[in-house]
């Protein structure tokens, strides 16, 4: 098989971290082209640069989209129908400890009350932004209930950050894709930023100038996120069955070979189903 491009999502993993950037290398000496694409609220900048702290060569990749990256050039441009009919206030979630996202340059008017908002725009799940630029702390069930009342006046909402949950120390930390799944069940509109919806592949194919789906592929350890993605974008994908889904699959170590059913019918759980299946990011 040959591939003139491959998405390089980001993977949970680091602990590996070591044997991808080797990989990677490889990968990039045999011509084959390199995008990250990460469904972080942040902008792409950020997460080359995260990259290059990690050891990695940044010139290796012809770059990185973020769902925040995405998010912030929707929402500047406004060329495309859905968001120039956004309107200007909205109501601001974001982080607190992980830090404040950056409205600059969006000419964005945040407001506290739901009665002055157009949109929500969920960044965090930490925090409610104030128009001063500053975050107040707020606990899950807070911002739930103000989903609540922005549902019950029925605005939209811009989610920069489609992930369910990330593991941070073992622990999980629930991410803005949460809230946006609550707003869908009350009834709420939600335009989706990221991973799996196609529009982040899209661009990532533009970004390295292929227009073939044939000649790109997605290498990536969520089902639901990376491979879905995929399989929605149209194109082939590689499946890390030693990454988030390592515990579902039984496995124990890092190079150990899963059961060919299990992932099937983790495969069907997950309605998302790959290309090639991998125990880990090899080349």
């Amino acid at each position: 098989m040959y591939v003139k491009f491959c998405i390089w999502v980001s993977f949970d993993f680091i602990t590996i971290v070591i044997i991808i950037i080797i990989r990677v290398e490889k990968l990039a000496k045999s011509g084959a082209k390199m995008v990250i694409i990460s469904n972080s609220s942040r902008r792409s900048s950020i997460t080359m640069d995260k990259m290059k702290s990690l050891g990695f060569d940044p010139s290796l990749f012809v770059g990185a989209i973020t769902s925040g990256e995405l998010t912030h050039q929707n929402l500047q441009r406004r060329d495309d129908a859905w968001f120039a009919a956004l309107g200007r206030s909205c109501i601001h979630m974001t982080w607190s400890d992980r830090g404040l996202i950056s409205l600059e340059g969006l000419d964005l008017e945040v407001v506290q009350n739901v009665e002055d908002a157009e949109f929500i725009l969920a960044h965090g799940s930490e925090a409610l932004g104030h128009p001063s630029g500053a975050a107040c702390p707020m606990k899950l069930e807070e911002l739930e209930s103000i989903l609540e009342r922005c549902a019950a006046k029925n605005i939209p909402m811009v989610v920069a950050n489609p992930d369910f949950v990330t593991v941070e120390a073992r622990a999980l930390r629930v991410m803005p894709g949460t809230l946006a799944a609550k707003y869908e069940e009350l009834g709420g509109e939600v335009k989706w930023m990221g991973k799996p919806d196609k529009i982040i592949y899209k661009a990532a194919m533009a970004m390295a100038g292929v227009d073939a789906a044939s000649d790109s592929i997605a290498v990536g350890d969520s089902l639901h996120h990376d491979i879905k993605g995929a399989n929605a974008a149209g194109i082939q994908s590689v499946f890390i069955t030693g990454g988030i889904h390592a515990t579902e699959l039984g496995l124990g170590s890092f190079g150990e070979i899963a059961d060919s059913s299990s992932v099937q019918a983790l495969a069907s759980k997950y309605n998302a189903y790959p290309s090639y299946v991998l125990p880990g990011f090899t080349w």
